[in-house]
């Protein structure tokens, strides 16, 4: 089957009784994927890392800057009062594209990074203490890793890994038996970066709270590329940066029950986090403002909030199908392609491909596919421990959005074609 029949039946079998996904149109309102790279057509595949921006993020973003731009909470001028009401709306969007039961439960942070590490100081410094232990998994990015490091190394907590097997799945028999009258804190990933695989989260939640465990998922990866509803989850946190959801950068999202906010203690002091201030006695203010010290990413934070408009628009099930339908193609075409080994091989995965040639390092596949336009991620992926579980140094990414088109899916076959080629 070649990609126009693909294509054809993507559009029929996933969008009965809807418009078909026309990823042309789609592909339009980004200006920078009509970039000419040596007077070859950039082919973007580094999603995972980032992704791009469509014109009506930066419009909304030029907006606010030349007509609404003002600090926030602090004053009763007209250009504060609506950049507080424009700031407080993104929240809201946020709280619905996620399904959080309010709007109070979002808390702006920098980042998926930022937002882990205030869940660690806030929750895990309070609740957390010596032979207490912190299960993880394999598959974590480092940024789920580092930060439960350095409380167990403040406490001294036990962190416990559950691992993955060679699809790179996790071996759910063994994520029971980690539990025990110790277990504290679960932290996992929902989708893996480096491996694409889809973790039943829900069923891991369940569990963890059958035993009052409460729950982080990392979900960097998936809030961008499925539908993601918190409540239905019932995890305890969730977290995902702005710059891979067609957003800006510098900015993310912290869900967190409010009964658990509530009892944490704020993770920096300042600005909007407080009610009154003295010498004797501080007091600080409710959530979410409890842990939006100093001003926030304010113009950040209401492109997120357009960027959120823009995908609901399109429909976060419609995009996964079209994301699933590049996979399937690109995987079909590489698995069977001589010195070539996948790397993830996960019955539920997301549209995130890693991959190795045989005989060449990923780095050199990265530079030679840069040379035809093509650009994807090598190196460790900030998951040096799944690189450990493969036994590899690295490996190459090419990781989709929905923005991209069976076309560039051949692109990356005839390039990687071509790159063994070179080496042959």
């Amino acid at each position: 089957m070649n990609a126009r029949q693909i294509d054809l039946q993507h559009r029929t079998a996933s969008n009965a009784g809807q418009p078909a996904f026309d990823v042309e149109r789609i592909r339009a309102d980004f200006p920078i994927l009509r970039l000419q790279l040596d007077g070859k057509p950039l082919v973007y595949l580094d999603n995972a890392a980032s992704s791009q921006m469509p014109q009506s993020v930066m419009d909304r973003m030029v907006r606010y800057q030349s007509s609404q731009h003002a600090n926030i909470h602090r004053a009763v001028h007209t250009l504060s009062e609506t950049a507080t009401a424009e700031y407080e709306l993104a929240r809201s969007k946020l709280q619905h594209f996620i399904n959080a039961a309010q709007a109070r439960e979002v808390i702006f942070t920098s980042g998926t990074t930022d937002a882990i590490n205030l869940v660690m100081h806030g929750y895990g410094r309070k609740f957390i203490k010596a032979g207490d232990e912190i299960i993880l998994t394999t598959m974590e990015h480092h940024s789920n890793i580092v930060p439960w490091q350095m409380l167990a190394e403040e406490t001294g907590a036990t962190i416990r890994v559950l691992p993955i097997n060679d699809a790179g799945e996790l071996c759910l028999d063994q994520y029971e038996p980690l539990f025990n009258a110790r277990t504290k804190f679960v932290a996992v990933t929902h989708v893996s970066n480096a491996l694409g695989s889809i973790n039943p989260v829900k069923q891991m939640v369940a569990f963890a709270h059958s035993q009052g465990v409460p729950v982080l998922v990392d979900g960097a990866q998936a809030a961008p590329h499925l539908p993601v509803d918190v409540q239905d989850i019932d995890c305890d946190f969730y977290v995902f940066s702005g710059h891979k959801l067609c957003g800006p950068t510098g900015v993310g999202v912290l869900y967190g029950k409010a009964e658990l906010l509530e009892k944490m203690p704020p993770f920096k002091g300042g600005g909007d986090m407080i009610l009154s201030v003295s010498f004797e006695k501080t007091e600080y203010n409710a959530i979410p403002y409890k842990f939006e010290a100093g001003t926030p990413p304010i113009a950040a934070a209401i492109g997120l909030g357009a960027a959120v408009d823009y995908l609901s628009n399109i429909g976060m099930p419609a995009i996964a199908a079209h994301e699933k339908a590049l996979l399937d193609h690109a995987t079909a075409l590489l698995q069977d392609m001589p010195g070539v080994r996948l790397i993830g091989t996960a019955r539920d995965k997301a549209a995130v491909l890693s991959f190795m040639l045989t005989g060449i390092h990923p780095h050199d596949v990265g530079t030679l596919l840069n040379q035809d336009g093509i650009a994807v991620r090598t190196g460790h992926h900030c998951a040096q421990p799944v690189m450990t579980r493969f036994k590899l140094p690295a490996t190459s990414r090419a990781s989709f959005a929905f923005y991209n088109s069976m076309a560039e899916v051949e692109a990356l076959i005839v390039g990687i074609r071509a790159v063994q080629k070179v080496f042959a």
